[in-house]
């Protein structure tokens, strides 16, 4: 039997490929395919009496002189298993080992389909990655969401807080009417965007500034408010664009302090559900404040920064390294305060990167194991919130609702996008690489599809790979994660009170159904409760729709788009919906430094965030103010698997009436062309 890309006779012992080299020549005594079918390492002795094949040099191939009627060939002899009808790769015709990992994995990058001893194919990697970040996120989450519930209703302060607060000049013990609470917050983020801007644009006058120049002023407002709001959207590369003094104490301090002022009003929230009778009153926000960062923030921090000092991350002050390449180049080579930031980048769901690359640079993400410790990381507080909030309401079946809806969305995400990218783009592209693009090699399709759905789930916006190189699916549904409103399960704090909202959706149309008053942990839902949710629920949508009408509908936006088609309207709607949502990570391809991009998306971002959590503080308040109602015989109950199902759907069906036409537009239109 014969083609084009070798020769087997089905009584041969040795393969004969012209693709390969002679022993003489250093090449193997066997054909990899035909050791692997026999199982060793070594040349296939022949029996007594064997010729020589005259097509090959000696020893090459030997041939017995007759073989015994009816005996099975040699090859299906020793395999005893069916030959695969999937693969049919070099010198391996008629005998080619079980197929094993389809087009990807070793299969087809090494020449041979089987995988080395100890190798695993990409779904089996992706499983064992997923496994593992569960089971390490299901032995940590209840004890960090028993400290944070403790932290957030103990009445006793700490000696470091308490002079803070002395220093401050505030009162901690101060029970702050949600008004009161609500101006607080955005105070405080008004004069945090102010300094970070003075930051931005007095640059070049500040020690450790490498000698970069200030930021442009449609520049240094974007950055203040993509810190400022946890979005941590960035138009310039950190390693050429901002000095060590800025990244430490500007971005990193907003990366403390921006992630704490979400996790205060989801507190406030919760409180407010859990309290009867307060009058409005919702906490202290500065106590909040001081303590999220003191308490939470920090100390695992500290801890993970080490961690990834010891698994390869950069942490110095050094000022760029001039290295000549082997092809004698000059590099100048960035290092910095990198793991310290990278820790809370992380744990806060903040998202900035100190290099341009973001984590994929190894300097910021060195190994695989540094890699699932960044989205353990990402995901840990956001569950946990969810976990606290069972104990502060006193019903920690409520709160395992609530995170078990987060679960199954944040699970389907990965589902979805680990196979649209394992899927691949097609047959032709996956053979050269295709749907490599974009992706470190350290990590794989597997891991970088975990990432990237994990990232865009919560509002952190990190990237481990280039979203922009994802497939059409791949890319809708990180995008799906965002319009989602950052609940699966969401940035630190506005995760919990965004799925809190949603909650309350569902159990006033379940009400309107079954014709009573609908109540959730006691509290009634009135018309005045429910327009707030409802202004709540559109807020995060007008501004995605709205801020891309605007962005494809002047000449400044569109110069911004490097592709036309579906793609390009795809890279300006990740944009706006990544802005808008908090999440800050991006479609490459879009230009955003540009002072359209960067005002359009700064008002974005503004308004993405602050107006919602108007909505929120002014609804905690209303729930304060209530007397608690006794469940009665039509109280819906809130903490079984039917209303989790509920919940789950009618976050679907919200977005997907809102978002779909758009989507179609883009996406799902770049995936079927």
């Amino acid at each position: 039997m014969a083609n084009g890309r070798g020769r087997h006779d089905p009584h041969l012992l040795r393969v004969v490929c012209p693709g390969a080299t002679p022993p003489a020549l250093g090449g193997p005594r066997l054909h990899p395919a035909a050791l692997l079918r026999h199982g060793r390492t070594g040349s296939v002795k022949a029996r007594p009496g064997a010729v020589r094949d005259p097509s090959t040099p000696p020893r090459y191939g030997l041939r017995p002189r007759e073989p015994r009627r009816g005996a099975e060939p040699p090859h299906r002899r020793l395999s005893g298993r069916p030959l695969c009808r999937k693969c049919n790769d070099h010198g391996r015709p008629g005998l080619r080992p079980r197929h094993r990992g389809g087009l990807r994995g070793a299969g087809l990058a090494g020449g041979l389909h089987r995988p080395a001893v100890g190798a695993v194919s990409a779904t089996t990697a992706a499983v064992l990655q997923i496994v593992t970040l569960v089971a390490a996120l299901a032995l940590t989450v209840g004890p960090l969401g028993r400290w944070l519930a403790h932290t957030y209703t103990s009445p006793r302060h700490w000696a470091v807080e308490r002079g803070a607060y002395r220093l401050l000049r505030l009162d901690p013990d101060a029970d702050q009417h949600w008004r009161t609470y609500l101006i607080s917050v955005l105070g405080f983020s008004m004069a945090s965007v102010l300094l970070l801007f003075a930051f931005g644009r007095l640059q070049q006058h500040l020690p450790l500034s490498l000698g970069f120049p200030a930021l442009p002023s449609d520049g240094a407002w974007n950055t203040a408010v993509s810190f400022t709001t946890n979005t941590n959207w960035q138009w310039y590369s950190g390693e050429a664009a901002t000095g060590h003094l800025f990244q430490m104490s500007g971005l990193a301090v907003q990366n403390f302090v921006s992630a704490a002022v979400g996790m205060a009003v989801a507190a406030a929230f919760a409180r407010a559900l859990a309290r009867s009778g307060a009058g409005g009153r919702v906490g202290n926000f500065w106590a909040d404040l001081v303590r999220g960062v003191v308490r939470v923030l920090l100390p695992i921090s500290f801890v993970a920064a080490l961690l990834l000092v010891l698994m390869g991350a950069v942490q110095n002050l050094d000022a760029p390294h001039a290295i000549t390449t082997l092809t004698g180049q000059v590099q100048h080579v960035t290092g910095g305060p990198v793991a310290s930031q990278e820790a809370i980048k992380e744990l806060g769901t903040n998202g900035g990167g100190f290099y341009n690359a973001n984590s994929s640079h190894p300097f910021e993400n060195p190994t695989p194991l540094s890699n699932l410790l960044e989205i353990y990381l990402l995901l840990l507080i956001s569950f946990a919130m969810a976990w606290a909030f069972g104990i502060i309401v006193r019903s920690r079946r409520q709160g395992a609702a609530i995170m078990s809806v987060m679960g199954v969305l944040w699970l389907t995400g990965v589902a979805l996008l680990t196979w649209s990218e394992l899927a691949g783009p097609g047959l032709a592209p996956a053979a050269a690489g295709g749907a490599m693009e974009g992706k470190e090699t350290r990590f794989g399709e597997a891991a970088s599809a975990l990432f990237a759905a994990s990232t865009t789930a919560t509002s952190t916006g990190a990237v481990n790979s280039m979203h922009d190189s994802l497939t059409a699916p791949g890319g809708g549904v990180a995008m799906f994660n965002m319009m989602l409103g950052e609940i699966a399960p969401g940035g630190v704090g506005s995760g919990l009170y965004g799925m809190l909202m949603l909650a309350i959706v569902t159990v006033f149309l379940c009400g309107l159904m079954v014709g009573r008053t609908p109540e959730y942990l006691g509290k009634k839902i009135g018309q005045p409760e429910i327009v707030l949710v409802a202004f709540y629920v559109l807020t995060t949508p007008a501004l995605v729709l709205a801020g891309i009408a605007i962005g494809i509908s002047f000449e400044d936006g569109l110069a911004g788009l490097q592709e036309s088609g579906p793609h390009g309207l795809s890279e300006a709607l990740y944009a706006v919906t990544s802005a808008s949502n908090n999440n800050g990570s991006a479609f490459a391809g879009l230009t955003a430094g540009t002072p359209f991009w960067n005002v359009l998306l700064g008002v974005c971002m503004l308004f993405g965030r602050f107006l919602p959590m108007v909505f929120v503080l002014a609804l905690a308040g209303r729930f304060a103010a209530q007397q608690k109602l006794p469940e009665s015989a039509g109280t819906l109950p809130t903490h079984r698997p039917l209303f989790v199902t509920l919940l789950s759907g009618v976050a679907l069906v919200v977005v997907g009436l809102t978002f779909v036409p758009v989507l179609t537009l883009g996406p799902i239109v770049e995936s079927l062309a």
